[in-house]
């Protein structure tokens, strides 16, 4: 589902070759990578879900050009964009037509990892709960699911700059809002994936759940 949200962080309009670009993605890209790249493949392919403007998949794939990436997104525009920005990356497929919030999507065992940037707080629960359940199937043995974003901890915010980001979020769709972080862990032990969270800059998390019965990530 394609939602039309205003956030402080818009993005502009395209320029002339269809890029998008969010300022966000600038900011976050490096703390993103820094995660990120220990814990990517050896092998294998990597699904971003909601790659929006294509700015961490395309620096993602640049740094990688062993593995296939494979980006997607809902929106027509976002998906120009994000073909634009990885023009010139051999490893990065065209941008597929997604909508993680609804059931059937998942290929199984095909993604050695998928990947989640800033969507969760901009779905409903039960779309979440589509989501986190077709990445799980989407996973290959000892594949990473990896889910960036902002998160409540124990039911509250952790700053007053997200308490007034999560009540503009519900003031627009009360079906939207941060998530609960214990929330999120209890559903992805329950599709029997192993979960680490990781503290990131600017309160957000990093929450990172592996397929196979073995602890740590």
């Amino acid at each position: 589902m394609i939602r039309r949200i205003r956030t402080s962080d818009m993005t502009p309009s395209a320029d002339a070759d269809g890029r998008i670009t969010a300022p966000s993605a600038d900011r976050n890209r490096d703390a993103i990578l820094q995660v990120l790249l220990p814990r990517l493949p050896r092998k294998g392919d990597v699904l971003e879900i909601a790659s929006g403007t294509g700015q961490h998949i395309a620096a993602l794939a640049a740094h990688r050009p062993d593995l296939d990436f494979h980006p997607s997104d809902p929106d027509p525009a976002r998906r120009a964009s994000i073909d634009v920005r990885c023009k010139g990356l051999p490893n990065v497929a065209p941008a597929g037509d997604i909508d993680a919030g609804q059931a059937g999507w998942a290929i199984a065992n095909a993604a050695d990892m998928v990947l989640v940037v800033n969507l969760l707080h901009l779905i409903s629960d039960p779309e979440m709960a589509v989501l986190l359940d077709e990445a799980a199937q989407a996973l290959a043995p000892e594949g990473v699911l990896a889910i960036y974003g902002p998160f409540l901890r124990q039911g509250r915010t952790t700053s007053d700059g997200d308490a007034t980001f999560d009540a503009d979020l519900r003031a627009q769709d009360p079906a939207i809002g941060y998530k609960d972080v214990d929330v999120v862990r209890t559903v992805l032990q329950v599709l029997e994936l192993n979960v680490e969270i990781v503290k990131m800059p600017a309160n957000n998390l990093m929450v990172l759940a592996r397929a196979g019965k073995f602890t740590g990530l």
